[in-house]
Parts: C-alpha cells; structure tokens; sequence
C-alpha cells in the first residue's frame, strides 16, 4: 500500500435513484481556458454546469494530439453506465458526517497510483484485505465505526510538477498515469492515447465489481479477518504487543455470538467499502456525471469520494469549479504551502453550508506544523 490516510474527523445498493439525463454539452478545449467560441457565454456568477470548468485556467490536462479521439472517447464514457450510485454516495456523505461530529473514524487506502499492468484479484483482494484487517483493530480500540474508503477503482491519474522528463539529453513528455499516458520512456509511448479513458473505465468497472463480491460474498466475514490479525501477528516482531488486543477481539467476537449475533448475521459477514480518487482528470469525469433523476443534483459516478490535490486546488481554477458542482464528498489535500485564509475560502466554495461530511481534509504536513501553521 503506497499511501494510508486516517482521520477522526463498498455498498450494493439498487441503483433505483440514478438516472441519466440527456443535456446539450458545453464543449471547449482541455487545456489552458476553454474558449468563448466553444462554449457559447460563460457561466455568470453561482452558475454551474458539468462542463463550466472549460471556461477557466486548468493545470494537469494533457494535451492530445488527436482532438476528436478525445472527444468521441469522451461521448462514450457519457453514454455508459455509472460505475457508482447517486443512493450509495448519499450514504457515504451520511458516515463522514458522523466522523466529522466523532462519532465514526476515517481510514483511507490504497495505491499511489494504479496500472493496467498490475491489475488482478490477487492485489485487490490483498488491498481489500489489509483494510479490513486494519478496520477491526480501530474499529474496537476506538469503540466506533470504521469508514473503510479505498484509493482504488479510478486512481489512474498522477500530477507532475514538471510536464517533461529528461533522460541522457532525452526530453519527453512526463508520464501522467496510465488513464494518460505509458511509463516506457520512449516517444510513443508518452504521447497522451484517448483509448487509455477505455480501458481506465473498464478497469475501475472490473476492480469495483470484485470488490462488491468480496464485501458480500463472505471474504469480509470478521472472524474470518481476526484469525488474519492472528496470523499476521505470529509472524510480526511486534506480535506480543499486539496478540492481546486480537485475543480480546475474539473474546467479544465470541460474546457476540453467545449473545445471540449468529455468524451468519450480515454484520459478522459483509462490510462496506467506498471507492476515491483524486479528480485530475476532468474530460473523464465530466463525462461520468450524471443527473439524479431524484433530487436533480449532479454526481461524478467515477467514485463514491474525490478529493483535489496539492497541485489543482486553486480558487479560480477548473478543479474547483468543477467539483464545487457535484454532490459527491470532497477531499482537498492540505500541505504547509496552503495560506491559511486561502483554505477557509476553498472551504467556503466547497462547503458553503458547513455540511458534516461533505468535505474532508486530508492533511499533509504533521501535526506539529498543523498546529503551528493553522493555528489549531
């Protein structure tokens, strides 16, 4: 696991609220700003729309060679299916919303980065099973629910700080992830592929269509995953510190049943698992948003939770307007290099109402510069 993020601030539920609605889309270039030419007038002040993130300065979007790949790529994935539903983000949103008041604890994991050359059930049912196995242990050391939300399903996408790479006097473009681009370093490979969108949605199709087995179909049954901890801890060095903490996790697991909570019981053996990436690629995920047919609000049906990274947070910029828009629970990575009055305005544009669980802070700094630099 590349990256662990914890916070005390995947479902299956039938996709009765999530219908599709045609629109006219609002087309413009992915790089730099959208022209006037290709978006017909801007949107005013509040205004909002799937693609009014065209009409202002973006950072992280490639540029392709081939303009109309791109867009009949973009077309397709609108015509798809969603990959999540409208009804299970909502749900979500509700569980942050308890972490934020504490009353839950967040704990977040998974790659840096997926590849299409690493894809299998074995490193996702490994991913899988290390949260799980790391849920338990909050879960009961805490005495409060564990949201297991998972870098995984659509996490494709990696910013750059430089957008070429040298090598022996060799200069190419850098390599973006594999929604973008190939980490061969060689010229074809570096060019931007709109094919890659493809094969990113299937990926993140199959890898969410497993993971939904998995939490249902037995794998995530607890004492299950506390004879795992056992195991783990036989051959850990730091087992003796930790094997009493599992043995009084199968003594209440023990209780439990006594009392009545057969191992068949759905709790004993399903979990949830909510899916996140970091939002960098906006044509992919202006093309995966969809209107709920319910309550008329938009959703990016790439992932339950996006968050917007060190590099793509600025005020004025396509990341924030974009994602302001969508209903989805928001991630913003905070860094010692964000002002301090800066974060209170993203969090006035992202969470204008102060909803618990809307927005997360994922922090990057240590909580001693924290408190220093945010004054907490």
């Amino acid at each position: 696991m590349a990256s662990l993020t914890s916070a005390p601030p995947a479902p299956a539920i039938a996709p009765r609220s999530l219908v599709p609605r045609t629109r006219p889309r609002r087309r413009g270039p992915t790089t730099a700003r959208a022209t006037a030419a290709g978006l017909g007038p801007g949107p005013g002040p509040g205004e909002w729309a799937p693609g009014s993130w065209r009409a202002r300065p973006a950072q992280q979007i490639p540029e392709y060679p081939d303009r109309a790949a791109l867009e009949a790529k973009e077309r397709a994935l609108e015509a798809s299916l969603p990959l999540v539903f409208a009804g299970e983000v909502r749900k979500l949103e509700e569980r942050l919303g308890d972490a934020a008041m504490g009353r839950a604890f967040l704990l977040q994991g998974g790659d840096c980065a997926e590849s299409f050359k690493d894809f299998g059930a074995n490193n996702i049912r490994d991913t899988f099973r290390l949260m799980l196995q790391m849920a338990v242990v909050l879960t009961f050391g805490g005495q409060m629910p564990t949201i297991k939300v998972g870098r995984m399903a659509g996490q494709f996408a990696k910013p750059r700080s430089n957008p070429t790479e040298t090598r022996d006097g060799v200069t190419l473009p850098s390599y973006r992830g594999d929604i973008i681009n190939g980490d061969a370093f060689d010229e074809k490979s570096r060019v931007p592929d709109p094919e890659r969108l493809t094969q990113a949605y299937g990926q993140s199709a199959s890898t969410l269509n497993l993971l939904r087995g998995f939490a249902h179909g037995g794998f995530a049954d607890l004492q299950i995953v506390t004879q795992w901890n056992l195991d783990f801890l036989r051959h850990s060095t730091q087992g003796d510190r930790y094997l009493e903490l599992s043995q009084r996790v199968q003594d209440a697991i023990g209780f439990m049943a006594a009392a009545g909570m057969t191992p068949q019981h759905p709790i004993m053996t399903t979990a949830e698992l909510w899916i996140s990436h970091e939002c960098l690629h906006l044509p992919y995920e202006q093309a995966l948003t969809r209107e709920d047919s319910i309550t008329g609000k938009y959703y990016d049906c790439s992932a339950h939770m996006l968050w917007v990274g060190e590099r793509t947070r600025q005020l004025d910029g396509a990341h924030v307007e974009f994602v302001r828009g969508i209903s989805n629970p928001l991630g913003v990575k905070v860094s010692d290099k964000l002002d301090p009055s800066e974060l209170v305005k993203l969090c006035e544009i992202l969470n204008p109402h102060n909803k618990p669980g809307r927005l997360t802070l994922i922090t990057r700094m240590g909580a001693e510069n924290m408190r220093v630099k945010l004054h907490i």
